[in-house]
């Protein structure tokens, strides 16, 4: 591992500080391209304006004019935590605008696959729906939006995942990846283009004198479900995405969320009322997660729709148990997972420049976690496959799959598939995450030409693993109030949480439960404590270390720990 310190511009650094921004935070924000306090504004004035993006227009005439007709209209939803937020953000804000009838339908991973497909429009018209509305996906589903018009109903698409070779032939699509759209933030996640919708509609029934601008709905309480969807979508954060996640972060820290978001909160036993990303990330995330790789995002839907406390806790605590059963199961796949990649390389070897790892008893709806675990400890793009268990598709394998900075894993796909047209049946992503399906026939093929390609694009730096931090923390900022100061802000992908990095001296380590390394370690002459989960191997006595901040209470005194990242020795 190469630890890497940020630069820090010392113009931008110096401006924030002068603006009054703390001067731990100047430098933190500096490091990560904000040049002027203007930029840290996350009033709701301060968001993209709805005009910039291409298809709303359209799509609020079609659903106001839904509304006025009483049309029946149901959501297609997606079956991950961005569609399932997107969904509630649908469903709440199109009743608060005054539809009467709608619906949802969320597919099953393993029975219907991602996506809109003609099945699924086959039910969405049983259901007696006249206007289909896609969330957090649609963009790939030319069969089923086609089977869908041929069924009399009109489609609006709203995604955010890149666009394949051909578009859907919807009524509407709103996507800010689609061609000739020209909407700054590239990187909303689902439940953002669902909310941006929201607004224009909006906009719209107030051109038709439905509401004025004092009597109109508040869409503001949708925005802590935007910022968890956001968040647990790991798409960038971005300006924009920052202020949408700020603005819901404020509601649930003042108490203004919906009663199953709190519950997810007291199961997760976490506080609403110091609300973090972390929260969304790897709290509530998860637990919504769950519910659509091991059983029914329903559940987790009903969860963010739901204004009974008493079925909010009861539905929470169903999510808390299915996760707990995900890790389980994720736990023993990962465990297989690395036996399989340990025999793909000799002790002091390098591993290969792409992994593939497939066995019959995993489960296909944890193999992305498992994915990101093994891609996180060799950082190698990485593939893990399940065995398809929708019927009659059971010599298909489903893999899911991460990649490392510099490896744009859709890109790579879509060489395979040229340069070996029989073997990938579907595929579709992002560039750190992607999807794809071989038959089990193929898998070898598959994995050779994967190799192949990261041979051609991975050069020696790139497989080298770097972690970029802020450099050493001056000991006036080892306080637990400035661990509150830092953990308050808006972190996530692409505007990384704060890694401070120095020489320290080890005091003392030992290992806790068997697979976490606590150590006492001296920083700028005062000792501190330390752990870095998940590691085993000891430390020299004197090691650069990456850590984040952190502060636990003993004895009811607070102290600073350090969480570590990783060390460079």
């Amino acid at each position: 591992m190469k630890i890497i310190t940020r630069e820090i511009p010392p113009r931008a650094a110096w401006a924030l500080e002068q603006a009054g921004i703390h001067p731990l935070l100047a430098r933190l924000y500096a490091a990560r391209g904000v040049l002027g306090k203007d930029e840290l504004d996350d009033g709701l004035a301060r968001l993209l304006p709805p005009a910039g993006m291409k298809g709303l227009s359209e799509a609020a005439v079609l659903l106001a004019d839904a509304v006025a007709a009483g049309s029946k209209l149901c959501i297609v939803a997606d079956y991950d935590c961005d569609g399932a937020t997107a969904c509630a953000v649908a469903m709440r804000g199109l009743r608060l605008l005054g539809a009467k009838h709608v619906d949802y339908l969320v597919p099953d991973r393993v029975a219907d696959g991602y996506g809109l497909t003609p099945p699924i429009a086959h039910r969405v018209k049983e259901r007696g729906a006249e206007i289909l509305i896609t969330v957090d996906n649609g963009i790939a589903s030319v069969d089923g939006v086609a089977a869908a018009n041929a069924l009399g109903l009109k489609v609006l698409v709203t995604d955010h995942h890149l666009p394949g070779a051909a578009l859907p032939e919807a009524a509407v699509i709103v996507n800010p990846n689609q061609p000739g759209c020209d909407f700054e933030s590239k990187s909303i996640a689902g439940v953002g283009v669902m909310f941006y919708v929201l607004l224009a509609l909006r906009s719209e029934l107030r051109a038709r004198g439905v509401f004025d601008s004092q009597n109109q709905p508040k869409l503001d309480a949708l925005l802590p479900l935007v910022a968890l969807g956001t968040v647990a979508d790991v798409v960038k954060l971005d300006a924009n995405n920052r202020r949408l996640v700020a603005q819901g972060l404020r509601r649930i820290r003042a108490g203004a969320l919906p009663c199953g978001l709190a519950s997810l909160f007291k199961a997760a036993a976490r506080d609403h009322k110091v609300a973090t990303t972390f929260d969304f990330g790897f709290a509530l995330g998860p637990r919504i997660n769950a519910a659509g790789r091991l059983a029914d995002m329903t559940l987790g839907i009903e969860c963010l729709l739901t204004d009974d406390a008493a079925r909010g806790d009861e539905l929470a605590r169903s999510l808390d148990a299915i996760n707990r059963e995900r890790r389980d199961i994720e736990g023993g796949m990962r465990d297989q997972a690395m036996e399989i990649v340990d025999g793909l390389f000799d002790e002091g070897e390098d591993p290969p420049a792409a992994i593939c790892v497939f066995d019959p008893d995993f489960h296909e709806g944890v193999v992305g976690i498992v994915a990101s675990r093994i891609k996180d400890k060799l950082h190698r793009p990485t593939f893990v496959f399940a065995a398809s268990q929708a019927p009659g598709k059971e010599h298909e394998l489903k893999g899911s799959g991460r990649s490392i900075p510099g490896f744009h894993l859709r890109d790579a796909l879509d060489l395979v598939a040229k340069r070996h047209p029989d073997v990938l049946l579907r595929f579709g992503g992002h560039a750190m995450a992607a999807g794809c399906t071989v038959g089990e026939e193929h898998l070898d093929v598959f994995e050779q030409a994967l190799i192949q390609v990261a041979e051609e694009w991975l050069d020696a730096p790139t497989l080298l693993r770097r972690l970029h931090t802020d450099g050493p923390l001056a000991p006036e900022y080892r306080r637990p109030d400035l661990v509150d100061t830092l953990h308050h802000e808006v972190w996530g992908q692409g505007f990384a949480p704060p890694v401070f990095s120095e020489e320290v001296e080890i005091i003392s380590q030992r290992l806790v439960g068997e697979k976490h390394l606590q150590i006492k370690l001296k920083h700028q002459g005062q000792p501190v404590d330390g752990i870095w989960f998940g590691h085993t191997e000891p430390l020299p006595a004197r090691v650069k270390l990456a850590f984040r901040l952190d502060a636990d209470e003993w004895q009811g005194v607070r102290r600073v720990r350090f969480l570590v990242e990783g060390a460079e020795f």
